[in-house]
């Protein structure tokens, strides 16, 4: 009968008594560590809302394992891998036990890296390597590389103001510090690395707030093109969109990349939203909170959603990009129509809403659109120097591609003539940026003490009664109206203009000289 096969627990402990001691005091200690909970605020981006989530943790004897519940994604369950190496780099221990992680509430669903900070927090909690207090009335968010550094996550500027709304302190990574300190009652309290959430935490005041600001294409740089500086001066003041036709290398470009300059300074409120929008995108948000505005020009070959925005988890598109800035959209024609029709709800409500599966997202999208567009598909119709090759039937089938709906959204249409290179130099440059920038904002001002925020979004009886027009000037707007074969649309948007052009001559009321230019900046209905 063959022996019986001897077991571990059957050998006689040779380490004696003192190493039998110290190998119960060691099991002991871990057992200790082996069980406990807790919670760790943080928060997770809806739209560019970030909504609370609370990370739960119970940390159990049991087979090792490590378990993530609550509707996260990939990135989320992920997390796993870099939080163990994570801890482990960083100088703590990561429990032989059974973990499980609960993001709650259940039903909303997680995404990205961010919940890397807060998961690690929580386990370092529970297993008691770091104090419980340190953590009451504090939020985390931040993703946690392998070797224990705390990185930027989208949409940081959003979990700082989800944070001040409830009153809690925000831990995260350092790059985000400068932005995050322009939030007003912000607690930040900023992490290199897991190793320093024990280490010194107190604030230090930055040298410097923001980054020097931006240089924006000035108006002295262009020569000519009187009539196009005053359709940007008129489409800055009243917030009115802009159409700019003309062929190749007339200065269409040139001319919207300054309206930027010469719109008012955004107000801390105007810079908050922008910058939100920028730090949900992953873009940086430094030049919008040095006062900047939005200046975005897509191509004509972007997608829908890379217009209004999308994905998973959806993230906004160039025209929320462009909030409170411009949106450029060169080569108008060539966008495809039904990325053309999307813009319409933007610029009607000031807000784009996406549809999903789990529920509907919003992201704001109060902009001005400048548009430029060729004559004809070749873009030399009526140059006095290159020859048009296209026929009548193609011109009008290129220029019926922008749309009705899109046109009827669009105060000022006119045509921008190429200046030949030797006259460039004999012009003179004009005035620059900041003294039309001027007249813009007493225009706005004037508008400000009528109770009048934007022009371009008058209608009806507001309208009529924000012209204030005397019978003799109701009466040159009835003659242009019939001489221009204008309609209630087009009278609409006659109005309107000439309500932004009385605003910069400080008229209280509109007068028959303001109606007269504003006709100017139209183009005939068909």
């Amino acid at each position: 009968m063959p022996s019986p096969i001897r077991r571990d627990r059957d050998l006689p402990d040779r380490r004696g008594s003192r190493g039998a001691q110290a190998s119960s005091r060691r099991v002991h200690a871990v057992k200790a560590s082996l069980t406990g909970q807790a919670c760790v605020g943080t928060s997770t981006l809806v739209g560019t809302q970030a909504v609370p989530v609370e990370v739960q943790i119970d940390v159990a004897c049991g087979l090792p394992a490590f378990t993530i519940v609550g509707l996260g994604d990939a990135a989320v369950l992920e997390a796993r891998e870099r939080v163990r190496a994570a801890i482990r780099a960083s100088g703590y221990t990561f429990p032989n036990a059974r973990v499980v992680v609960n993001l709650a509430p259940g039903p909303l669903r997680k995404h990205g890296t961010g919940f890397d900070l807060p998961i690690a927090l929580a386990l370092l909690v529970a297993t008691g390597q770091i104090p419980a207090e340190l953590m009451e009335q504090h939020r985390a968010v931040g993703e946690v590389a392998l070797d224990g550094s705390v990185r930027c996550v989208p949409g940081m500027l959003a979990h700082g103001l989800a944070s001040v709304a409830d009153g809690h302190a925000l831990f995260g990574p350092c790059q985000a510090a400068d932005a995050l300190r322009t939030l007003g009652g912000l607690r930040y309290r900023p992490l290199e690395s897991l190793r320093s959430i024990l280490g010194d935490r107190t604030e230090k005041a930055p040298q410097n707030r923001h980054k020097p600001a931006f240089p924006e294409p000035d108006l002295s740089d262009v020569a000519g093109h009187t009539l196009a500086k005053r359709a940007l001066e008129i489409a800055a003041a009243g917030g009115h969109n802009l159409l700019l036709s003309g062929p190749p290398g007339s200065g269409k470009t040139m001319l919207a990349r300054r309206l930027p300059g010469i719109l008012p300074p955004l107000d801390d409120e105007e810079r908050v939203e922008s910058a939100v929008v920028h730090s949900v995108a992953g873009l940086d948000e430094l030049p919008i909170l040095s006062g900047s505005r939005p200046f975005r020009a897509p191509h004509h070959s972007a997608s829908i959603a890379g217009l209004v925005g999308g994905g998973a988890p959806p993230r906004p598109g160039e025209v929320s990009l462009a909030h409170n800035g411009v949106l450029f959209l060169d080569e108008l024609p060539e966008f495809g129509p039904s990325s053309l029709q999307t813009l319409r709800q933007p610029m009607e409500d000031g807000r784009i809403v996406l549809v999903r599966a789990e529920g509907r997202v919003s992201f704001p999208a109060r902009f001005s659109l400048v548009g430029a567009a060729n004559p004809c598909p070749c873009g030399y119709l009526g140059d006095p120097v290159r020859h048009c090759t296209c026929t009548h039937a193609v011109v009008t089938r290129y220029r019926n591609r922008v749309g009705g709906p899109l046109m009827d959204r669009i105060d000022l249409a006119l045509d921008v003539e190429r200046i030949e290179p030797e006259l460039i130099v004999r012009m003179a440059t004009g005035e620059d940026s900041s003294s039309v920038a001027a007249r813009v904002r007493q225009a706005l001002e004037v508008a400000s003490a009528q109770g009048r925020s934007r022009n371009a979004v008058l209608s009806g009886a507001a309208l009529i009664d924000a012209c204030r027009m005397s019978p003799g000037v109701a009466d040159v707007v009835s003659m242009l109206a019939r001489s221009c074969h204008l309609s209630g649309r087009g009278v609409t948007r006659l109005l309107r203009v000439a309500r932004t052009i009385a605003d910069l001559d400080q008229a209280s009321a509109v007068q028959k000289h303001h109606v007269i230019e504003a006709v100017s900046y139209r183009k005939q209905e068909s």
